[in-house]
């Protein structure tokens, strides 16, 4: 797990259970159609290979949307409900940020690897390595987070505050997704 930590990731807590679960197998048919293939790690998580080189692991019963904003059919985003997911979405020159939306936040990057757990009421981001930018979606208070920092968004409007995650909330997380 602390090797994985050395790796580029980010964690990303969100909240409010919505829309269909891949990994339950709601939206089966979406990966496919979004270039991907996909397949089952040993702790029943899904991993799904796309276009463009992105590289998404679903932790079991993870509620979420595939996005393709430019329409050319390589998912460039990712709505979360619920659960969480680790996105490695590779730089591309000239493309938009990688993005993962949640109903507290939208976190953005360009060539990094992230994780994204949905919880109740918040969203959290965790930047392993890297950096992830992190604001409401109303867009009011936006942080820009590096390796070892995390914050906790809740819905109200108050101040995003920059903290360092213990390495035990960071293990259990990605332990959740076979990391």
């Amino acid at each position: 797990m602390r090797a994985l930590a050395r790796m580029m990731c980010a964690a990303v807590i969100c909240g409010s259970l919505v829309c269909g679960a891949l990994g339950a197998g709601v939206a089966s048919a979406q990966p496919t159609a979004m270039g991907c293939t996909s397949g089952q790690l040993p702790n029943a998580a899904q991993i799904l290979r796309c276009r463009g080189g992105v590289t998404i692991v679903a932790e079991s019963g993870a509620i979420y949307t595939l996005q393709s904003r430019n329409r050319n059919g390589e998912v460039d985003a990712v709505d979360l409900k619920g659960k969480a997911l680790l996105v490695d979405a590779p730089k591309h020159q000239g493309r938009n940020r990688f993005e993962v939306t949640t109903p507290q936040a939208i976190a953005a990057v360009r060539g990094t690897k992230w994780a994204v757990d949905a919880q109740d009421t918040r969203t959290s981001v965790l930047v392993l390595r890297g950096q992830v930018a992190v604001r409401r979606p109303a867009g009011n208070g936006q942080v820009v987070l590096g390796p070892g920092q995390g914050v906790d968004v809740d819905p109200g409007a108050g101040p995003l505050i920059v903290k360092r995650w213990p390495q035990p909330r960071v293990d259990a997380l990605l332990a959740r997704l076979g990391q």
